[in-house]
């Protein structure tokens, strides 16, 4: 990984449309080879995994798709909660797929990415050849947000806009946030993140019959302080026949990502084994 990067194709900055609603996804895709589709977490955006190195070394073996989920980064923003449905994120998702005219991918979610990629899998599983969650989870439920961020989220939104929600979050935290976060979270539509996130808690997630009916090979990595996402890891991968676990030492959540390098050197094997698994 050290290695100088191979030539590539430059990032080329697209969109997709939902078929169901007409929502705009904003994707790029850069590099050659397999598919690998990238999609970030909560208030960020495909920027992330440039950010944090990840692009750099992915698209030297891979064609690589960056999605901004809807709500967020270049995608369409709508204000209302119901337009952020799980099925319609999946809807987008195969969108993009569709547009780039990849029949199937692998798949590397983090967050709500990672629980997207726990929907296509269940729903759609010929659209990928493997599936690495990080940070992720197959369950959610009320109060999800508060936990993730700080209990009084919605008012700060409501009443002050991103920049309230960032205020709350530093206090809760108790130190301010890196300068990256910090832009990248006021880089937000606010209504658009307060839609966003009611949806969320009222999502109903998987049931786990329907998780262990998820056969695609499947790497599910969760920092060892991300207690809940790590729990949910571990028993999601004693429900998926196909399914392994790596906790990532003294990491949180928020530092799931970060820095790159731990995190590849077990990503990079686990998508290999399953090219070769796919035939490619």
């Amino acid at each position: 990984m050290d290695q100088p990067p191979t030539a590539v194709a430059p990032s080329t900055a697209l969109a997709a449309v939902n078929p169901l609603d007409g929502t705009r996804i904003a994707y790029a895709v850069s590099g050659e080879g397999e598919p690998l589709l990238l999609v970030h977490g909560s208030a960020l955006s495909k920027a992330i995994w440039r950010g944090f190195g990840y692009l750099k070394e992915l698209r030297q073996h891979y064609r690589v798709i960056t999605v901004d989920l809807r709500g967020h980064g270049r995608s369409d923003k709508p204000h209302r909660p119901e337009d952020y449905a799980m099925e319609l994120v999946v809807a987008d998702l195969l969108a993009v797929l569709d547009a780039t005219g990849a029949e199937a991918a692998h798949y590397f979610g983090y967050s709500f990415g990672a629980r997207a990629g726990f929907a296509v899998a269940a729903a759609h599983p010929g659209r990928l050849h493997s599936f690495v969650s990080a940070g992720g989870s197959y369950r959610v439920g009320e109060g999800v947000i508060g936990d993730l961020f700080f209990s009084q989220w919605e008012s700060a939104l409501a009443a002050s806009g991103m920049q309230g929600f960032v205020a709350g979050w530093e206090q809760g935290q108790g130190r301010p946030l890196d300068p990256a976060t910090r832009a990248a979270f006021l880089a937000n539509d606010a209504a658009a993140l307060l839609a966003y996130f009611r949806r969320t808690e009222k999502e109903a997630g998987l049931d786990e019959a329907v998780v262990a009916g998820i056969t695609i090979p499947t790497l599910l990595l969760a920092g060892s302080r991300d207690t809940p996402r790590l729990a949910d890891s571990l028993r999601a991968a004693e429900l998926m026949p196909a399914a392994q676990v790596l906790a990532l030492p003294g990491r949180t959540h928020a530092s799931t990502l970060f820095p790159a390098t731990e995190v590849l050197a077990a990503v990079m094997p686990f998508l290999a084994a399953n090219r070769m698994a796919t035939g490619a």
